[in-house]
């Protein structure tokens, strides 16, 4: 069976954009589109559950704050993965970036055992941050 690569080496050297196979494109694109709607839609349904579970037990206690911080965390996510569905190219990957860089700065700074959690809560970023990466390099001057 001869599989396309997914990044092909373009031969030109560093810092010119990689090309990644279209249909691996797409589906690089869904799963993060995915990660961030699907993120947003528990966060917000799930406003009494586990993400004020873990704000409580970073020493939040203003129930005000705890909903401002989900609700403010999952409209963001709504924003970018948005963004990354309907005009994907290096802005909307740098902003997920940042977006989930800051979340991840935030998380580790009030709950640290977060990276220790079994289920990878923190650790699943390291995968994405690589895909929006190879994303950002692959569009160079392309953006759809």
């Amino acid at each position: 069976m001869n599989t396309p690569a997914i990044v092909a080496d373009t031969g030109a050297g560093a810092g010119q954009p990689a090309r990644i196979d279209p249909t691996a494109r797409r589906w690089l694109l869904a799963s993060l589109v995915a990660v961030w709607l699907g993120t947003a839609a528990v966060s917000a349904a799930g406003l009494h559950a586990q993400g004020r579970d873990l704000l409580l037990a970073a020493g939040l206690q203003s129930d005000f704050w705890i909903a401002a911080l989900i609700l403010g965390g999952a409209a963001a996510d709504v924003a970018v993965g948005l963004w990354l569905w309907w005009r994907p190219g290096r802005p909307a990957y740098a902003t997920a970036l940042a977006l989930m860089g800051a979340m991840t700065v935030l998380a580790t700074l009030l709950l640290p055992a977060l990276w220790l959690d079994p289920l990878g809560r923190l650790l699943k970023n390291l995968p994405i941050a690589a895909t929006l990466c190879v994303l950002w390099r692959a569009d160079g001057e392309h953006t759809s």
